[in-house]
């Protein structure tokens, strides 16, 4: 199959990740992969590797006409037959392009909960198959109307599992905790996830002084970039970390390339999000065999079902945070099975193959559907 992928995004978060590791996963499986992303974005670099088949566009927002057409001109000149959209403010975009050229089918990713507007309704029309990243973002869909139910599928997302698990086999803890300056006797609890409020952090923090309370020699690291304009959500965390005095306690990291290594220097991995439509950091953190605590939103309820793998604690509840992580910090044989359970959760049930496999048989039945309305 010839398959264009479409994302305007200007950062490095879940939704980018799927995208990379599913266009890998289908140039492995013998697709050709062709790509449209912005002239800075950091999806640049990580699909470096399909060559000319990159094509640089301005994606600006939804009514970029100039970007709508090269679009429509890219997929007549390289006979594209599926086009795929990962980001609402392009299904316009790809809509329009296949509009301009029958033969192709449209496939929309639907990554978060967040409903979609009126303008969507007119552009699902004639979309072939949503792909929702969980149940709960089908059931979502399904109770906005605006598609219908027999053309949303699911398709979880996927995680490297392989090299998660190779970095947990070969991990150094000793000397990651001397790269950073961390006593090897201290415990770690980490989590990941760009500064935004919807994150959770000032939960994270909140409950972090409370353990710190009871285990002084726990340090709490957070990994994950700010991308508002001024980074005003980095700095109001660290005020909020120097009125708990935790100045001692916390760290922040920023981007990091090697998160493996961050995942297995970890006694705990903590989602504090207030919400989550899938949770692809629980799921890596997993496969690493680090024992999680989450709040109990959509996607960390469907990735850790009966808590045999983790932890659920109620949403924006600094004490029941606190709690969960203190009771796996105080207990390591309960960490020791947790890792195990996880890690074995996480190969069954969130491999890339499976989600590169799954979605290649969305799109083959897109492709054998009648065209849409």
């Amino acid at each position: 199959m010839k398959v264009l992928q479409i994302s305007s995004a200007q950062s490095i978060g879940g939704g980018e990740r799927h995208l990379v590791d599913l266009a890998h996963g289908l140039v492995a499986r013998g697709h050709e992969l062709h790509a449209a992303v912005r002239p800075d974005s950091p999806l640049l670099s990580a699909l470096a590797g399909l060559g000319k088949n990159l094509a640089p566009l301005p994606l600006r927002n939804a009514l970029d006409v100039v970007s709508a057409r090269r679009l429509a001109r890219l997929v007549d000149e390289r006979e594209i037959e599926i086009v795929h959209a990962h980001m609402a403010r392009d299904y316009p975009l790809a809509a329009y392009a296949v509009r301009q050229n029958p033969r192709a089918k449209l496939i929309v990713t639907r990554h978060v909960l967040f409903p979609l507007n009126r303008l969507h309704r007119l552009v699902l029309s004639q979309v072939a198959r949503v792909i929702a990243v969980s149940e709960a973002v089908a059931r979502a869909l399904r109770n906005q109307g605006l598609v219908s139910a027999e053309r949303i599928s699911v398709v979880q997302n996927g995680i490297d599992v392989d090299r998660l698990s190779q970095a947990r086999a070969h991990f150094d803890a000793r000397s990651y905790r001397r790269r950073w300056d961390i006593a090897e006797d201290s415990l770690l609890v980490g989590t990941v996830g760009e500064l935004r409020p919807l994150k959770g952090h000032e939960d994270f923090l909140r409950a972090a002084a409370v353990v710190v309370r009871h285990l002084p020699n726990t340090y709490f690291l957070i990994a994950g970039v700010d991308t508002s304009p001024s980074g005003e959500h980095r700095a109001t965390l660290e005020k909020l970390v120097a009125e708990l005095d935790l100045t001692k306690h916390v760290r922040f990291f920023g981007w990091l390339d090697d998160l493996p290594s961050f995942y297995c220097a970890l006694d705990v991995f903590v989602s504090a999000s207030h919400t989550e439509s899938f949770g692809l950091a629980i799921a890596e953190a997993l496969a690493s065999s680090t024992p999680v605590v989450a709040t109990r939103t959509e996607g960390a309820e469907e990735i850790l079902s009966a808590e045999a793998s983790g932890l659920l604690v109620p949403l924006r509840d600094a004490d029941a945070l606190a709690a969960a992580v203190r009771n796996l910090l105080e207990n390591p044989d309960e960490r020791r099975r947790m890792s195990a359970a996880g890690a074995l959760s996480a190969r069954q049930r969130f491999s890339v193959t499976r989600m590169v496999e799954e979605t290649e048989l969305v799109y083959h039945d897109a492709l054998l559907s009648a065209p849409g309305p």
